[in-house]
């Protein structure tokens, strides 16, 4: 995995602190490949709020405070809420991610 312990309980903290203590948190995409070289931060969330607008405001947030404790860097978020249509992403980051 390549993001560093420090930077695994940054993201932990942060996005628990928003999202809930609950929550399922995984990494995925490059950055859980060690042979791989760049790209950005990929993180799944199965969050335990439910309220699409507490939901948003919680990425907002998240978002705001990982740039501000990581620094510049890409992060992509993929959030599956309750009762959200099944994606096929979901199932490729969960299994292919690795749970923070």
């Amino acid at each position: 995995m390549r993001i560093s312990l420090s930077e695994q309980a940054i993201i932990g903290k942060t996005l628990r602190r928003y999202f809930g203590d609950e929550s399922g948190i995984w990494l995925f995409g490059s950055r859980v490949i060690d042979s791989a070289r760049g790209g950005d931060i990929d993180l799944y969330l199965e969050p335990v709020l439910v309220d699409v607008v507490e939901v948003v405001d919680a990425k907002l947030m998240a978002l705001r405070d990982l740039h501000l404790a990581l620094g510049d860097q890409k992060i992509d978020m993929v959030i599956n809420s309750v009762g959200s249509p099944s994606q096929a992403i979901y199932q490729i980051a969960r299994q292919q991610g690795v749970r923070l």
